[in-house]
């Protein structure tokens, strides 16, 4: 069996979602695991659930016969990768860092750099529910203690369309706050 196909069937058996497989030229081989989605909840990856992921790969990569010199299992950390649908459903509304495969070009509009491909915004769905889009300004950034003043005019909204086949990589942006969870807000 494909290595692949191993692990899928491993972690999902246990009743975790495979996010990614790393295998590197040292013959570590790195898995990362989460919980499957369920709107309403947030449940985290501990050491414990690392642990039984970690032993039962094991016994069944050795059963396979597949080489390997350490394996690694982990949660998707803060900087999350996003990759499927179901990421993106997820983490509307979060801040995100995507690359696109091809840079803006002609559709830049004159709004942003044409060879731009980068970009860090909020994740939101498309007016038409059908794609996806990145909300971004454009405003440097506000320094602790810095006083801004209430006239400045407030730098200008940017938003661009996006679809998964447009995609070379996305991200959760990191964002530490070391003051300790906020209660969630109710709408």
């Amino acid at each position: 069996m494909a290595l692949q196909q191993i692990v899928q069937e491993t972690v999902t058996g246990l009743g975790y979602d495979l996010v990614e497989i790393d295998r590197t030229a040292g013959g570590l081989l790195r898995i990362t695991i989460d919980w499957p989605w369920q709107p309403g909840t947030e449940l985290f990856i501990n050491v414990e659930d690392c642990e039984k992921v970690n032993r039962q790969l094991q016994f069944a990569l050795e059963v396979e016969g597949v080489a390997y010199n350490r394996l690694e299992v982990s949660s998707p950390g803060i900087d999350r990768p996003l990759r499927h649908e179901k990421d993106f459903e997820r983490f509307v509304g979060e801040l995100i860092d995507i690359t696109l495969k091809a840079p803006m070009g002609e559709n830049a509009a004159g709004m942003v750099n044409p060879t731009r491909k980068k970009f860090r915004g909020t994740l939101e769905r498309d007016a038409t529910d059908q794609g996806w889009q990145i909300v971004w300004s454009d405003a440097p950034a506000v320094k602790p203690g810095q006083k801004i003043s209430k006239k400045r005019a407030p730098a200008p909204l940017h938003a661009l369309g996006f679809t998964l086949d447009e995609l070379r990589e996305a991200r959760l942006a990191p964002v530490v706050d070391f003051k300790g969870r906020k209660p969630k807000v109710e709408a």
